[in-house]
């Protein structure tokens, strides 16, 4: 307590008690034979008010009321209470005291020191002060007892004082802690008067408004004061407990279903059963909440879990909705990477990563130009479309990198059910999601950059199409709502980068390849290959094999003499493993201490890597009549085929060579009609065709062929052995015919231009229509090269046939 006259309710109902029973304690004051005197010694209050009939304890601290106490109580046990108007005050002043207080005897006196007195005093009378006596030591002052006025007694007033009455026995007894006898005493009172002055002291308003009450003579209007504040504080105490209604309620039905829980344990252990089966239920419904599935999903995955509930942990389908459950709270639902979109940085990572390849990258920093752009659009699907080699997978890394996200990377080759894709139904033993939502698990992610690596290898059997399922999959207006058979709720692929890749576009299914962007990456020639050796290939390998780039020094020409004589592709694996032998050999001599460093040089190459391995066709060195230099298009790159035809005496019959395919012997029979069509302009009669047999030959004979490309060459073969006129030795042609003599357009331009480069040929006819496509034949193709586009076989025939055809002494006679 400080030191001050504070006044305190005692706490508790006992001052509420002792004071209830105003019959018995009504008359203290005359029973001890003393009336209140005139001149009261006048003791301040500070922040609370006492009124008549109120019994409660007094902290006295200031030696000015201790003085009052001993000097006034030996004399009379009445003395004056009134309120300080400022509670902060320590000497208060007369004009610091409210005018209006109230007359209180001391029923028991507590000496606890000096300087710390407790009174327990009953309120009284009301006075107001008259005539200031004394100031010091303590004030003393004229008293003027205050009376009452009272209302006629009429049924409104009878009202308003049961109302009041019975507002009050409510609140009381909505008040927690409170004792029956406390609303019984409420109850008891039946004077207006002393209702308000036992109900006053305990509103819950300032000393400002209880001092009003107190000086407040009308005990009409006294009541209505009093009213208002119960009713206020009854409004407040029934808006508590309704409160405390509903949490008791929660946390009864929170305590029902612990105490159902633990039955539950108790009956499992009984039982011999798993009993930390509520604790797993809860774990999983914890790292649901923080996967954050979509609404739907969560509905889905508490209704599995509630079945958890019921399935005893030794039946074989608790553990099917564990796995599922767990499934869908380690999906990435909510986690996306943060793309970086930087089209500088990421020009940065693609050149350093690949050489070359400018219409490719330029194509994905137009990808990624458009996700800057428009971050929420639906991205088209890619397809790398290329040669084994070519960097068709490290493209799709590269462009995880630059994206700054996560690469997935699936294999498609030779799969043939369908559930490999889109999941098996939870009705199975052992049935999984399918790979798609298992690499984005893995992955954590739910924007990774995913590659279909060789989506052209997938198979079909009676399980199903796997590139079927593939359609939802990459088709960006359907696969926000991708359903995978063993989740059985959507989920969102949109924001899936897919990159297909692909060696033959023809095995794609059309309805898929529809859904996807294709981007060829057709071979690389001689100079990109060279670079790429310089620059990635050796770095990598050194690196690999333990040796310092000064230990093991390149030449130029030695790269070329590996890349024309020891590999035969387009792209650069075989040249990559042909480097790394070099560079091992170089590593054994140097861990045997017979070298400090070597110079890789072409004599060095054919020394550590034997005999050159492929012997690559080159141009006819002589000419001669039914030989022609056809170009084909084969997964390694281009190629320079020989087509030959020879007629001996017969009986009409055409014999075909070479392991050609259908497609290919089409051609040779129409190119056979097309000759003969042109009886007498090609030297040629009907007769002759019944005395001859004709063989057409295509090497090299154990390498498969087809295509309808090689029908120029065909023609042109049949054409120059029947008109006796050999073909240019520097020519090379491709394009496909009609029986009307049109020449089609093809395919692979570039790779048969690459070809016909290497062959040391100087001149190409190409079909007239694929003269567009001239464009992506690389500048170094195109300044060796002379491209003569043609539209029918007799711009062909003018073109390649050689003027004077007498000359050729090995020209074949026709018995």
């Amino acid at each position: 307590m400080n030191d001050d006259p504070l006044i305190a309710l005692k706490s508790g109902t006992d001052a509420k008690s002792a004071s209830g029973d105003a019959a018995a304690i009504g008359n203290i004051a005359e029973r001890a034979g003393q009336s209140i005197p005139d001149v009261l010694s006048i003791l301040p209050l500070r922040s609370f008010v006492i009124f008549p009939g109120t019994i409660l304890p007094l902290t006295v601290g200031r030696a000015a009321s201790i003085k009052l106490l001993d000097e006034t109580l030996p004399q009379t046990k009445i003395i004056g209470l009134l309120t300080q108007r400022d509670e902060t005050k320590e000497e208060p002043e007369p004009q610091d005291l409210y005018p209006v207080g109230t007359a209180a005897i001391v029923l028991k006196l507590l000496r606890q020191s000096d300087s710390h007195v407790i009174l327990v005093v009953q309120g009284l009378r009301r006075f107001a002060l008259r005539t200031i006596v004394a100031a010091h030591p303590y004030l003393r002052a004229e008293v003027e007892l205050l009376h009452s006025k009272f209302p006629t007694q009429t049924k409104e007033w009878e009202a308003t004082f049961r109302n009041l009455r019975d507002s009050s026995a409510k609140l009381l007894e909505l008040t927690p802690d409170m004792p029956e006898q406390a609303r019984a005493v409420v109850l008891s009172i039946e004077d207006p008067e002393q209702l308000a002055d036992f109900l006053a002291p305990n509103l819950n308003v300032d000393t400002a408004q209880k001092q009003a009450i107190l000086e407040e003579l009308d005990v009409e209007k006294r009541l209505a004061a009093v009213q208002k504040g119960i009713s206020a504080q009854l409004e407040i105490a029934q808006i508590q407990q309704k409160l405390h209604q509903d949490v008791q309620s929660q946390f009864s039905e929170a305590q029902r279903r612990a105490y159902l829980r633990e039955q539950m344990k108790a009956i499992q252990r009984e039982l011999g059963e798993d009993a930390g089966t509520a604790d797993q239920i809860e774990r999983l419904s914890k790292r649901l909440e923080e996967a954050k599935p979509p609404e739907e999903v969560l509905k889905q995955a508490d209704r599995e879990l509630k079945r958890l509930d019921v399935i005893p942990p030794a039946s074989p389908e608790y553990s099917v909705i564990v796995s599922y459950v767990e499934t869908i709270a380690e999906l990435p639902w909510s986690k996306l990477s943060k793309d970086n979109l930087d089209l500088n940085q990421a020009q940065q990572i693609l050149d350093r990563d690949h050489y070359d390849l400018e219409k490719v990258k330029r194509r994905l920093i137009e990808y990624l130009a458009v996700r800057k752009l428009n971050p929420q659009g639906h991205g088209p699907i890619l397809c790398f479309l290329g040669p084994p080699g070519v960097g068709k997978t490290s493209l799709g890394q590269s462009i995880a990198d630059a994206l700054g996200r996560k690469f997935v990377r699936m294999s498609l080759g030779g799969i043939r059910d369908e559930a490999e894709i889109r999941g098996h139904r939870r009705t199975y033993i052992g049935s999984m999601p399918g790979r798609i939502i298992q690499e984005l698990r893995r992955a954590g992610t739910r924007n990774p950059v995913m590659m279909l690596d060789e989506v052209d290898k997938i198979g079909a059997d009676f399980r199903g199409d796997p590139a079927s399922a593939l359609l939802e999959v990459l088709d960006p207006r359907q696969n926000h709502t991708f359903s995978d058979r063993y989740l059985d709720v959507p989920f969102d692929l949109s924001q899936v980068l897919f990159i297909a890749t692909a060696n033959y576009i023809d095995a794609v299914p059309e309805p898929l390849r529809d859904r996807m962007e294709v981007i060829s990456l057709p071979g690389y020639t001689e100079r990109e290959k060279l670079e790429i050796a310089k620059r990635y290939l050796v770095r990598r390998q050194l690196e690999e094999n333990g040796l310092k780039p000064e230990q093991c020094e390149w030449q130029e020409e030695a790269f070329r003499r590996i890349i024309n004589d020891y590999t035969h592709e387009a792209g650069v694996r075989e040249l990559e493993r042909q480097i790394g032998a070099v560079c091992r050999a170089v590593a054994a001599q140097v861990a045997r201490r017979e070298t400090e460093r070597a110079t890789i040089t072409p004599e060095r190459v054919a020394e550590l890597l034997g005999p050159a391995k492929y012997v690559r066709e080159t141009k006819l060195k002589t000419s001669q009549p039914g030989v022609v230099t056809g170009l084909a298009y084969t997964p390694a790159g281009g190629e320079v085929l020989h087509i030959e035809a020879t007629r001996y005496p017969g009986k009409g019959n055409v014999t075909l060579t070479g392991h050609i395919g259908e497609v290919m012997k089409e051609s040779v029979q129409a190119a056979l009609s097309l000759v003969r069509s042109r009886d007498g302009q090609l030297g040629t009669n009907a007769e002759d065709f019944r005395k001859i047999d004709i063989h057409v030959h295509v090497p090299a004979g154990a390498v498969p062929k087809d295509g309808p490309s090689a029908g120029i060459a065909m023609f042109t073969a049949l054409a120059s052995l029947f008109s006796k006129r050999p073909v240019r030795p520097d020519v090379a042609m491709t394009g496909e015919i009609t029986l009307r003599g049109l020449v089609l357009p093809i395919g692979g331009l570039k790779e048969k231009s690459l070809a016909a480069m290497r062959a040391g040929i100087s001149t190409v006819i190409i079909p007239k229509l694929n003269e567009k496509d001239l464009v992506d034949v690389p500048e170094e193709a195109k300044q060796k090269l002379k491209f003569i586009p043609v539209e029918n076989v007799d711009e062909v025939l003018a073109a390649a046939l050689e003027e004077n055809g007498a000359a050729h002494a090995s020209e074949s006679k026709v018995a």
